[in-house]
C-alpha cells in the first residue's frame, strides 16, 4: 500500500482555500496510486484558531466546509485533522481526526491530551476524547492519534499514556497494530528536531511498529510549524522525510516500508532557524495582506540579518531600507548600511533626523533648560526614526519590521514607541550569539552582509562614543544568563553557584523584571527557541519577585 504524507500550509479561518490544498493533494496522492493520504491536525481549520473556536459561525462555517470537502474528496481514504462538536457536560468542542472515504466518514479519533503550557491552551477549548479504536485499511491496521498523544513521556504532566492504552486494548482483543500515525501541528524551536526523532525511535522500538509523523508546515502569529513530516519503520530508521518549513507530499510504501526523502534527515540548526525566521516573515507579510516591508538600516549587525531575512522571504523588489542618521551616526554605519542594502539589492534611501532632532529640542528646551543630557534626548532620536519609518508604512502599505533581539529586549535594552515601533518583530526571539551565527550563514557562499558589520562593536549610536558593553554585560555572558534564566527557570540561586557573578545576575534579572512593560507592548515576534516572549510567556508587569 502507497500512504502519502501531505503538509500544508492552512491559512485559519480561510475554509475553502485550506479545503481545496486538502482535496488537490488527495488528487496528486490518488495520481500516484496511494491508498491513503495523511493530513495535519487541525487542518480544515487550521492551528491554533484561539477564541474563533468560541465563535458560532466559525464552527458552522467549518461543519458547512468539512461537509462538502468529503463529498468531493477523490476515491481514496483521506485522513485529516478537524474540529468535532460535543453534547454534555464539559467543553463543547473535540480536537478530532477523521477518514473521509467515499462521500462520507468512516472512523473517527479525538485528542485525548490537551496541552496547556508554553503556547497551547487547549484546555480552553476542547473536551479530552475517549481511547481510540483502530482503523483498517485494506489487511492493515492503524492506530491514529493526534499531536500531544504521544508526547505523554516527554510532557510529563499526564496520567494517561494514549499509545500504551491503544496497544494494550489491541493486545487484549487479539488484534495487530501495523501502524501508528500521529497527525499534528508541532511548532518548531532550535533542536526541537533531536527530541522528536527521540521520542518517535523510543515509540518504534518499544512496540516494534512502524510510525508515519505528518505536521503542519508554515507561519502563523509567532508560531512557526516546520513540516519535516516523517516515516520510520519498526526498528526507528527514518525511511521518508517531508521537506522542512515548505509544502510537501512525500509517499511511502508499507510493503517495503520506504519511501522518498525530501528533507535532510537532521538538518544544520542555525540553516534550520534561518529557514524558520524566513518563512515566518513570508507567511505573516502575506496572510495579513502585505506585499512589502520597510525596516531602518544602522550599519549595525541586527538591521542587517533582519534586511537578508526580509530579502529572501518577500524578495528585494519588496524591501526598503532606510538610514536615518543622527548627529552621533559615524560615516562608517552609514557606508555599512548602503553596501549591506546593494548587497541584497534592495532599495536604499536616507532620511537625515537632525533637522528634526533639532526641532523637537527647541520645544523642549523650556522645559529640559539647564538639565543634562540623559537617556530621554537618546529616546528622542529612537522615537524620531520610528514616526518616520511609520509614516512610510503608512502611505506605501509597508509593513514595519522591528530589529531589536533577544538579549536586547530581555534587558530592555531597546525604545519604546522607537526602535520597538512595528508590525512584527522579526528577531525578537534570536539572543544575539545567535544572531553572529546566523549573518555568517548568510554569508557562507558569498558576502552579503559587509565584513566590517560582523567584526565591529555593536553601539546603539545615540550618544558619542557609545557601545552596548558600557552598559551590559558581555552578550556571550548575558545570553547564557538569559537562557538559563528564561528558558530553563533558573533563579539567582542556581545561577550563581553556576558560576556566574552575583551582582551581575542580580542586575541582570532586575532589568527583565522592570521592563515586562515594554515586552507587553513590543510587536510580535517569530518564536524559534523554546521559550520567547509572547503569550507562551505569562508574567505580571507589577511585582516584585528578585529571584
Amino acid at each position: 500500500m502507497k500512504i502519502a504524507l501531505v503538509q500544508i500550509n492552512p491559512v485559519i479561518g480561510d475554509f475553502a482555500a485550506n479545503c481545496l490544498a486538502i482535496k488537490t493533494a488527495a488528487e496528486q496522492a490518488l495520481a500516484k496510486g496511494c491508498s491513503l493520504a495523511v493530513f495535519p491536525e487541525m487542518v480544515v481549520s487550521g492551528y491554533p484558531p484561539q477564541d474563533l473556536l468560541e465563535r458560532r459561525s466559525f464552527l458552522d462555517d467549518h461543519d458547512r466546509a468539512m461537509a462538502q470537502l468529503v463529498r468531493e474528496l477523490p476515491p481514496l481514504a483521506v485522513l485529516f485533522g478537524c474540529l468535532e462538536r460535543r453534547q454534555g457536560q464539559g467543553k463543547a468542542l473535540y480536537n478530532a481526526a477523521v477518514v473521509a472515504m467515499g462521500g462520507r466518514i468512516i472512523h473517527r479519533v479525538r485528542k485525548q491530551l490537551l496541552p496547556s503550557y508554553d503556547v497551547f491552551d487547549e484546555n480552553r477549548y476542547f473536551e479530552p476524547g475517549p481511547p481510540a479504536t483502530l482503523f483498517t485499511l485494506g489487511d492493515l491496521n492503524f492506530a491514529i492519534t493526534i499531536c500531544e498523544d504521544i508526547w505523554h513521556q516527554e510532557a510529563g504532566c499526564y496520567r494517561g499514556d494514549p499509545v500504551a492504552a491503544l496497544f494494550a486494548d489491541a493486545h487484549e482483543q487479539g488484534e495487530r497494530i501495523d501502524c501508528l500515525i500521529n497527525v499534528s501541528a508541532s511548532p518548531f524551536q532550535r533542536d526541537k528536531e533531536l527530541t522528536r526523532h527521540a521520542l518517535f525511535q523510543s515509540i518504534c522500538l518499544r512496540y516494534q511498529v512502524p510510525f508515519l509523523y505528518v505536521n503542519q508546515v508554515g507561519g502563523q502569529d509567532s508560531l512557526l510549524f516546520d513540516g519535516r513530516s516523517l516515516a520510520m519503520n519498526a526498528d526507528a530508521e527514518i525511511v521518508a522525510t517531508g521537506a522542512g518549513f515548505a509544502p510537501d507530499l512525500v509517499i511511502v510504501d508499507t510493503d517495503s516500508w520506504q519511501g522518498e526523502m525530501h528533507g535532510e534527515i537532521q538538518a544544520e540548526p542555525v540553516a534550520a532557524v534561518y529557514a524558520a525566521l524566513v518563512m515566518g516573515v513570508r507567511d505573516y507579510v502575506h496572510k495579513c495582506g502585505f506585499h512589502s516591508a520597510v525596516l531602518g538600516l544602522s550599519g549595525g549587525i541586527d538591521s542587517a540579518l533582519t534586511a537578508a531575512i526580509a530579502v529572501d522571504a518577500l524578495g528585494a523588489d519588496n524591501v526598503l531600507g532606510l538610514a536615518l542618521p543622527s548627529p552621533y551616526s559615524s560615516s562608517e554605519s552609514m557606508i555599512d548600511a548602503e553596501m549591506l542594502a546593494a548587497n541584497l539589492g534592495c532599495t536604499f534611501k536616507v532620511i537625515p533626523i537632525t533637522p528634526v532632532f533639532s526641532a523637537f529640542q527647541a520645544s523642549l528646551q523650556p522645559f529640559f533648560a539647564g538639565l543634562a543630557a540623559d537617556l530621554s534626548e537618546q529616546n528622542l532620536q529612537a522615537r524620531i526614526r520610528g514616526t518616520l519609518l511609520m509614516a512610510l508604512s503608512n502611505k506605501f502599505g509597508h509593513l514595519l519590521l522591528s530589529t531589536g533581539n533577544k538579549s536586547e529586549l530581555a534587558v530592555g535594552y531597546c525604545t519604546l514607541y522607537g526602535d520597538m515601533s512595528g508590525g512584527l518583530a522579526v528577531i525578537s526571539d534570536v539572543p544575539k550569539q545567535m544572531v553572529y551565527e546566523l549573518a555568517r550563514y548568510i554569508n557562507r557562499e558569498r558576502i552579503r552582509i559587509p565584513e566590517r558589520t560582523l567584526t565591529k562593536a555593536p553601539t546603539a549610536e545615540l550618544k558619542e562614543n557609545q557601545y552596548d558593553q558600557d552598559d551590559l554585560p558581555p552578550y556571550a555572558i548575558l545570553d547564557q544568563i538569559l537562557e538559563r534564566h528564561l528558558e530553563q527557570g533558573q533563579g539567582l540561586t542556581e545561577l550563581v553557584q553556576a558560576g556566574f557573578d552575583e551582582h551581575m545576575v542580580r542586575d541582570v534579572l532586575r532589568r527583565i523584571r522592570l521592563n515586562e512593560y515594554k515586552r507587553k507592548q513590543a510587536p510580535m515576534g517569530l518564536k524559534v527557541t523554546s521559550k520567547a516572549f509572547g503569550y507562551g510567556r505569562r508574567y505580571p508587569n507589577v511585582q516584585n519577585y528578585q529571584q
